[in-house]
């Protein structure tokens, strides 16, 4: 058999100190119950580490979900059901639906649940209340660290695990932020390259030039060949951070693990000369007047493919909105890659699409009920004037 031991802890998890739930302690408790109760086995792990478990968009999770689709497991084997997930619905959903369905046997060890030896599901009723008791929990915890968090944010107190480019935290007070020099000359060339005119683009091909060390350089001592980009210039040129200000509860979610979006200047929280600054106002305020490097608000829906087209050069493709909309490699312009992609049309993409769906449709004898719910999320951000007509005789879709 092959076994998938999935193993997750939080930052919570991490905040509370609870050593039971550390991967060192979940990985020697699995494999002990392993080597007790399977002769035969084959061990794959999966490691979310610093993960919620409200959401199951967590990278381990997800790469385990796609060993289950491709039926590459036959058993998932977790510390206790809160590991997997911590929402009851989401849980049930995969225990009493999903995992059966495929043939996947479940067991938590401490919950005493193997899926191979209950019936019915979840069987008992102590199992439903722990699943309820786990999503209470979490969203408790939620409220109880944000709480702590917004409290510090309150008093000024810097809260944030990560330095910004150019600080590091004081060896002091880890509250507070120092001026890494090294790091803190390359901020003031950018702001004087913006000074004198240069635009983001240009100021990182210029940098790129010269091999000046990216901040992942700077941090993680990496020796790969690492390239700056115009979004890293354009964050470092309107962040706040550079002239002594800390910037709080600017962005906000519509719903839990959804995407953020930025919230009116008037509704943010700014402490004034909180730490040393690295520019002075008047050059940053010079720079702000001479570029646009305010983040716009993103409250457009999306195009159904964005964030899922690859150029060659690895990075996603960026959608440009217009008449004639297309996407393109958004460093094509700062990096050298010969073979990065300068333009290819959206709709010759989104028709090319339906035409894969619909040879798709035909081979595999899928639905029209199914079919209908595709084919709407792509037409429905549409500019082409593609109709898909079902044909009750063939029973396909042909296209006008």
């Amino acid at each position: 058999m092959v076994l998938a031991l999935y193993m997750r802890v939080s930052k919570e998890d991490a905040c509370l100190q609870q050593e039971s739930n550390s991967i060192y302690y979940q990985r020697t408790m699995l494999k002990e119950y392993v080597s007790k109760h399977f002769k035969e086995y084959q061990l794959v792990e999966f490691v979310d580490d610093g993960y919620s478990g409200t959401h199951l968009n967590r990278p381990s999770v997800k790469k385990l979900l796609e060993y289950v689709r491709r039926k590459l497991i036959d058993c998932i084997i977790v510390k206790d059901f809160s590991r997997f997930s911590r929402d009851y619905i989401e849980l049930g959903s995969y225990i009493e639906q999903i995992f059966p369905l495929i043939g996947i046997r479940f067991i938590s060890v401490n919950d005493h649940y193997d899926s191979e030896k209950t019936q019915g599901g979840i069987g008992t009723l102590d199992i439903s209340f722990k699943f309820l008791l786990y999503d209470l929990y979490s969203k408790d915890l939620s409220v109880k660290v944000k709480a702590a968090l917004n409290a510090k944010k309150e008093e000024g107190i810097y809260v944030s695990a990560n330095s910004p480019f150019g600080y590091e935290k004081s060896k002091e007070d880890r509250h507070k932020l120092s001026v890494k020099e090294d790091e803190a000359v390359v901020v003031r060339r950018i702001f004087d390259m913006a000074l004198c005119g240069y635009t983001c683009v240009q100021i990182a091909r210029q940098l790129n030039k010269e091999g000046v060390k990216t901040p992942k350089q700077f941090r993680a001592k990496d020796n790969k060949i690492l390239e700056w980009h115009s979004s890293a210039i354009c964050h470092i040129l309107k962040n706040e951070v550079y002239i002594g200000n800390i910037v709080y509860e600017k962005y906000y979610k519509k719903e839990v693990g959804g995407k953020r979006y930025l919230k009116p200047r008037s509704e943010w929280k700014i402490y004034h000369n909180h730490h040393e600054p690295i520019v002075s106002r008047q050059i940053f305020e010079k720079v702000q007047k001479k570029g646009k490097y305010t983040k716009i608000d993103g409250t457009d829906k999306k195009h159904p493919l964005t964030g899922k087209l690859l150029c060659n050069c690895g990075k996603k493709l960026q959608l440009k909105k217009g008449a004639n909309a297309y996407f393109r490699c958004p460093y094509i312009y700062v990096t050298t890659h010969a073979n990065c992609i300068r333009k290819i049309s959206l709709k010759f993409l989104e028709e090319y699409i339906v035409h894969e769906m619909q040879r798709y449709i035909q081979t595999t004898h899928l639905s029209k009920e199914l079919v209908d719910v595709w084919i709407d999320k792509i037409l429905v951000h549409s500019e082409s004037n593609i109709e898909i007509i079902w044909n009750n005789e063939n029973s396909e879709y042909s296209e006008y």
